[in-house]
């Protein structure tokens, strides 16, 4: 009799990082997001966006004739850092 032992741990971890690496492959795809685009991204109206950090002076964007583009990756790390101090602020004014 054949007996085949499997570390699931091993077997999930190898799985997460060809996951990882395929979905980086895919962000690398999109270089640029138009307005529709960064919408759709954060799930946000065109309104919010131009509300909360359209403005900010850090946030990465270009305009091209008439068109806003903004650099996938700068932006999704932008986004993610916004978010952060976003919740840090409401946190400490719910403390108050």
């Amino acid at each position: 009799m054949i007996e085949i032992q499997v570390n699931e741990a091993e077997i999930k971890a190898m799985y997460q990082a060809e996951l990882q690496k395929r979905l980086d492959q895919l962000e690398n795809e999109v270089v640029f997001w138009d307005t529709k685009e960064l919408k759709r991204q954060t799930n946000m109206s065109w309104n919010t966006i131009q509300d909360y950090f359209f403005h900010d002076p850090t946030f990465p964007k270009f305009k091209l004739n008439q068109k806003w583009y903004f650099p996938a990756k700068e932006c999704r790390e932008f986004l993610v850092s916004w978010a952060e101090n976003m919740s840090q602020t409401f946190a400490r004014k719910e403390a108050m």
